[in-house]
């Protein structure tokens, strides 16, 4: 295919938490790669697309209405949405976009060829490490056991849960998806210049500084994790499946080398 494969001609993209930060940023690049656009989120989109959707991933009920105002084929799911609110967290960033893309798998609205992204984030790094308990989490079969699981479980963060939910998630789909002909991977990205982000600016834009500054890095721009995503939905990458990819710059692995100290 050459260089088609990295595009989206003919290809109809729904990109979930398209409104604003990474989401927008990889909903005006798939535009520009050619695919139809659909942008599903809770406030409406800012900028041209083909079709707006109201959809708040903290309610299974309006998860189902988005549904069933979807046709077959979509070719790109892009899972965007995050929020960092402790009462919101785990709805919104794993279990309200778990029952989308699985909702989406049951009514058959993801061809054989298509491809889903989600994003986590490098506050999911590790997940490995804790299978035994992300395990009873995935096992839940609904929102609803999802969410009572999350409130017998109290943890530190919420919202570290939440990404390392979504590693896990992409790993253990990753096989059974593929059989249906459907990959599915996800993204870990490090601090992203982003509305959510400059929200809890203190934290989360001053994370890494001292690296990038000793890189000779500016903080990722959005634009640098849609090309990511997009490359992962597309036919460029048709042998890739069930892995998160850590888009931060190189400061994990320069951490774990003791290439650099924080």
């Amino acid at each position: 295919m050459g260089i088609e494969a990295f595009g989206y001609q003919g290809k109809r993209a729904l990109v979930v938490g398209g409104s604003s930060g990474m989401g927008a940023a990889t909903a005006q690049l798939l535009a520009e790669l050619g695919a139809d656009v659909i942008v599903a989120d809770y406030v409406g989109a800012l900028f041209a697309v083909s079709r707006f959707i109201e959809l708040d991933l903290r309610e299974p009920a309006t998860i189902d209405r988005a549904l069933e105002q979807l046709k077959a084929p979509i070719h790109a799911l892009f899972s965007c949405a995050g929020v960092a609110e402790v009462a919101e967290t785990m709805k919104v960033n794993f279990l309200g976009q778990r029952h989308l893309i699985e909702g989406m798998m049951k009514r058959e609205l993801l061809p054989r060829g298509s491809a889903i992204a989600m994003i986590s984030s490098t506050a999911g790094l590790g997940w490995e490490n804790d299978l035994d308990m992300l395990g009873g989490l995935l096992d839940t079969a609904s929102f609803e056991e999802g969410v009572a699981w999350v409130d017998a479980h109290p943890v530190r963060s919420y919202y570290m849960l939440s990404k390392k939910a979504v590693c896990a998630y992409v790993a253990r789909q990753g096989y059974p998806f593929l059989k249906r002909g459907v990959r599915i991977n996800a993204t870990q990205p490090g601090p992203t210049d982003t509305p959510l982000a400059r929200a809890n600016a203190e934290v989360w834009l001053a994370a890494g500084r001292e690296y990038r500054k000793a890189a000779g890095i500016d903080i990722s721009r959005p634009e640098e994790q849609a090309y990511v995503l997009a490359f992962l939905c597309s036919p460029a990458a048709s042998y890739v499946t069930g892995v998160s990819i850590v888009t931060d710059g190189g400061r994990t692995s320069a951490r774990r080398m003791h290439g650099f100290p924080s």
